[in-house]
């Protein structure tokens, strides 16, 4: 549907009380705010004051299209949705926590395995394959972790 769609907001009490103490109270994300003001102020219910976009807009300090996303999202996918940020799909999350680091660093400060000199990044990857420290983990991971140490674990002499 397009902006020229309306969607009609009715906020239960329940709701209006709840979004009416997160703007109160102050606390919390600033855009969780702005959108709880917006939908308190577009209510079209019986409590509701039914501002036109413009206004709610303006009192929000958010933009018309802000206020056109927010109410499509009360409509189409819940109360939730409208209130709260959905979760990011494309973040990247961390292969290696403390511990995995940890036991990277030990791996890499221990003897390089029997008919070589010293340890390479893929034979350390490998390695925390093997202890199951990880699924999966590239060569690149394992230099980047190594790289935040202050001197270089896998070499003999670090002077």
């Amino acid at each position: 549907m397009s902006k020229d769609a309306k969607y009609v907001v009715r906020l239960t009490g329940e709701e209006r009380a709840e979004l009416q103490e997160m703007v109160d109270q102050g606390r919390g994300a600033k855009t969780v705010r702005q959108r709880a003001r917006v939908l308190l102020k577009v209510d079209e219910s019986e409590e509701g004051p039914a501002w036109v976009d413009e206004r709610a807009a303006e009192f929000a300090e958010v933009s018309l299209s802000t206020v056109h996303r927010v109410r499509q999202r009360l409509v189409e996918q819940g109360y939730e949705a409208a209130v709260y940020r959905k979760p990011s799909t494309n973040r990247l999350y961390r292969k290696l926590d403390g511990a995995g680091e940890a036991r990277l660093i030990a791996e890499a400060c221990s003897a390089a395995p029997e008919g070589r000199k010293r340890w390479t990044l893929t034979l350390l990857a490998d390695r925390l394959v093997a202890l199951e420290v990880v699924d999966s983990i590239c060569a690149d991971t394992v230099r980047l972790t190594l790289k935040k140490t202050a001197s270089n674990l896998t070499c003999r002499s670090s002077g």
